[in-house]
């Protein structure tokens, strides 16, 4: 099952990455709804399913763990300047080389594809991580391919969408194939996922932040969109059997 989940992973990311290359009429507003989803999404998979692996894993180490997550992805953003939050902020005829920006992103896409090649105490929190980061991930790919567009990079967007969409397809592979064959990448492993949490934590309370009007505040559809991502959010707790 976790081979289907990344390759579903990887065509979600590079169908969302195409929709921008293809679509010249896609509306921001679209794309508003969408960061409110699944920004509410993913905060709610990661309360719901991450959080109490980790817990159960470290106990109240996992705080510290969580906390230097947190402020991992805050100094990211200095390469990325927020790409994975699906927002340019007006950027893009700026930008003189892509590279910075691809790696800042290249480096939360790894560490968001390591959740997904951990073996977890729960059956359902495989398949919701993997819905949670899938939701980031088509926005995600939209906003970058868009930034490409408007920059001034005269490198092969195609390449750059493809070589994204594997990275975090690879960084699973990665942890799963180590963390089965080494004691010591499995014993690690259980220290990264609490700081992945902590990225998680801060990428999806400053999407729902972000997302909507200049002001912050909190629109009808918005409300709608967030309403939603916490409702299919909770819906993943049927994958668990009795």
């Amino acid at each position: 099952m976790i081979w289907l989940y990344l390759l579903l992973l990887f065509l979600l990311t590079a169908i969302g990455g195409a929709i921008p290359l293809f679509l010249k009429e896609f509306k921001a507003s679209w794309m508003t709804l969408m960061l409110a989803f699944s920004g509410a999404f993913l905060l709610s998979i990661t309360l719901i399913h991450l959080l109490p692996e980790a817990m159960h894993e470290l106990g109240e180490k996992a705080g510290l763990y969580i906390l230097m997550g947190f402020f991992i992805q805050l100094m990211l953003q200095r390469l990325s300047h927020g790409i994975e939050h699906g927002h340019v902020h007006e950027m893009g005829e700026h930008v003189h080389s892509i590279f910075p920006i691809f790696v800042g992103l290249s480096i939360h896409a790894f560490m968001e594809g390591i959740p997904l090649g951990f073996n977890y105490q729960s059956q359902a929190t495989l398949p919701a991580i993997f819905l949670g980061v899938a939701a980031h991930k088509l926005p995600e790919a939209i906003t970058l391919c868009s930034l490409l567009l408007i920059s001034r990079t005269k490198r092969n967007k195609w390449m750059i969408l493809v070589v994204f969409a594997l990275v975090s397809p690879v960084s699973a592979m990665m942890a799963m194939y180590y963390g089965e064959k080494f004691h010591f990448i499995s014993h690690l492993l259980v220290y990264i996922i609490p700081m992945v949490i902590g990225s998680f934590l801060h990428i999806s309370t400053t999407v729902l932040y972000e997302s909507g009007t200049k002001h912050h505040e909190l629109s009808r559809q918005k409300v709608i969109a967030v309403l939603l991502g916490v409702g299919f959010a909770l819906g993943t707790l049927l994958f668990h059997t009795h």
